[in-house]
């Protein structure tokens, strides 16, 4: 088993056992990326000289015993709306294209702490609007899969670079699907933790009450143990939550019996590909097998979650990116002739279509003549799809449900039609607005050959339910890898 294939759990054990070197797992890494960046994309900067050196620095440590963790010595990247100290944070954005932070974000630096080397920033739709990483400044991820697709977003970099083993896990950030969904396109394992698990300290925010960080990885035991690294008690970050436990490998069990697994119905009509429908049901019947008591019921409300979400996270993203005006920092026009010329000329250059038009829609339902008609409304729609969820964990320990209603779309096709693109993350949104956690797991492949993933849903600070069921099902297939990898990167 070369390098670049092994999970980040068994690349950490092997390390730790003088097997191979932290210096050697880098450099196969960083070897990966120089075959398959050309095509995949999935990078915006990558510390090659830092990245190696920061791996001499945690071998030392390794070998002396100061670092014994599962993840020590392990390769990894992070998605760019995570600041990075001294190295450049962009948000995929020419407004932020040459920013370098002077701190590092919380998750990122328990990542260090832990021993994980940081190679490089991943690509993203700009500041995290999109759901298939082609509103970047710096060109489209591609898919490794097939290179005609997206891969999905807005954490389409993090994504595409684990299924193309550009690195060993990833961090994304999601607000609307944002892990789940790419997650699903690139055939890789993805978690978005209750809202407050993961310390959002140093995520540059899109929409503050729905954004969470959480791991993109191979399988579910790296998401689990990747979780519980990150995950903490942040007193900076006014939201994050302190739990009673962050212990999420324990529930890595293969035993699903007569745990109650509801199916909403409302998930499962129109607009949902057949092959994605035929592959979720065939995972239902394996779980039944297991001993899971499988149930369809009707969970309500779906048709209301894009607008509310929609009009919640633009009006955030209206307030979170109003501090970006070419003053202190980030994109200054050259030519400007006074203040407010400067802030206009700034803006519209700095900023691309995408989120100019998010920037609008949150600033004119927060206009004072339709604050009541639409923000309010969807903040009320809001509460009223948390107590739906609520009803149905009163009767059922996890919901499956597709993560996207299609296989990974080609390139292109989405930026034609904003609506549609939208209405892609009708199965995920909701799992943000209730803050509840989500997983999402490779299922099969469809026509194409592209993969097909699955979510499944837990209440609030229950990971390990969903820890436990996406274990259970992973453990009756085998981890497929992209094309790209399997060619080895031959163009």
């Amino acid at each position: 088993m070369d390098i670049t294939s092994m999970t980040a759990a068994t690349l950490g054990k092997r390390i730790k056992a003088r097997e191979l070197s932290a210096v050697e797992a880098v450099k196969a890494y960083l070897g990966q990326i120089e075959k398959v960046e050309g095509d995949i994309r999935g990078f915006v900067t990558v510390d090659r000289e830092g990245a190696v050196k920061r791996a001499e620095e945690i071998q030392k440590k390794i070998d002396d015993g100061t670092l014994s963790g599962p993840l020590a010595g392990v390769p990894a990247a992070v998605k760019d709306n995570l600041c990075t100290e001294n190295m450049r944070t962009t948000c995929s954005s020419r407004m932020l294209e040459n920013f370098k932070p002077a701190f590092t974000a919380e998750a990122v630096k328990r990542l260090e702490k832990a021993g994980v080397i940081i190679i490089g920033k991943t690509n993203m739709d700009e500041f995290a609007m999109g759901s298939t990483t082609e509103t970047s400044f710096f060109g489209a991820t591609r898919n490794p899969w097939n290179l005609g697709h997206v891969p999905g977003g807005s954490s389409g970099g993090s994504c595409a670079a684990v299924a193309a083993e550009e690195c060993a896990f990833a961090l994304g950030s999601d607000t609307g699907g944002s892990i789940r969904q790419p997650s699903a396109f690139c055939g890789v394992t993805g978690i978005k933790p209750t809202y407050g698990t993961v310390s959002r300290y140093g995520l540059i925010a899109y929409g503050s009450s729905l954004d969470q960080i959480g791991p993109v990885a191979k399988d579910v035991t790296d998401c689990a143990v990747i979780l519980e690294a990150i995950a903490s008690h942040d007193p900076k970050d006014s939201t994050s939550m302190k739990r009673e436990s962050y212990d999420f490998t324990s529930a890595l069990v293969d035993d699903v019996k007569g745990m109650r697994i509801g199916i909403p119905t409302d998930y499962f009509t129109e607009g949902l590909d057949e092959e994605v429908k035929k592959h979720i049901l065939k995972v239902a019947e394996v779980l039944k097998e297991k001993g899971a008591v499988v149930e369809e019921f009707d969970l309500s409300l779906v048709q209301y979650a894009i607008p509310a979400y929609y009009v919640i996270a633009s009006a955030e993203a209206s307030s979170n990116l109003s501090r970006f005006d070419g003053v202190k920092y980030g994109y200054r026009t050259p030519e400007y002739e006074g203040l407010h010329n400067m802030y206009k000329k700034s803006r519209s250059e700095g900023f691309g279509p995408e989120v100019k038009r998010r920037i609008m829609l949150g600033s004119f339902v927060l206009s004072s003549g339709y604050y009541d008609a639409y923000y309010l409304k969807a903040l009320k729609t809001k509460a009223l799809i948390k107590q739906a969820f609520d009803r149905a964990f009163e009767k059922y320990d996890v919901i499956l449900a597709p993560a996207a209603p299609t296989a990974a779309p080609k390139l292109g096709e989405s930026l034609k039609d904003p609506l549609k693109m939208y209405l892609g993350d009708i199965y995920t949104i909701s799992v943000n607005l209730a803050g509840l956690p989500g997983i999402s797991i490779p299922v099969g492949t469809d026509q194409e050959g592209l993969p097909v993933g699955m979510q499944i849903i837990g209440p609030c600070f229950h990971e390990d339910r969903l820890l436990r069921a996406a274990y259970a099902y992973e453990k009756t297939r085998a981890y497929e890898r992209p094309a790209i990898v399997k060619k080895g990167g031959d163009r």
